[in-house]
């Protein structure tokens, strides 16, 4: 079981930059893999955004989001970072990662979540 917490979100102009960080707790290993989501408003339905596993390997995006955002780990801080470029208001959302082990489908831990809004 792991434990994460998201932060870095924040108000931005559209074609600006925003790094977001998930600190992960309860010493993950690499039977995990990480995924960042996002919710826009309006009820609209939780999208997935990228994913990569602890060790470093296995990142996808979402075509949303591809050549625009990248995910990347420091493991000595037990930190997945969400790197957002060239953001659009589109972007906007708020934006949680989620663990999962590597022999399962369902993400089962859930951070709490941080708001990324992007002004046009």
């Amino acid at each position: 079981q792991v434990q994460l917490v998201e932060s870095g979100g924040g108000l931005v102009q559209a074609g600006g930059s925003l790094r977001l960080s998930c600190v992960v707790s309860g010493r993950p290993d690499n039977s995990y893999r990480i995924g960042w989501f996002r919710q826009a408003p309006s009820g609209k339905e939780r999208e997935f955004v990228g994913a990569i596993n602890w060790g470093g390997t296995g990142e996808v995006y979402a075509d949303s989001v591809k050549g625009r955002f990248t995910i990347s780990r420091d493991n000595v801080k037990s930190t997945i970072y969400l790197q957002m470029n060239s953001l659009k208001p589109e972007d906007t959302a708020v934006y949680s990662c989620a663990a999962r082990t590597t022999d399962t489908s369902a993400y089962a831990w859930w951070g709490q979540g941080t708001q990324v809004t992007v002004s046009s």
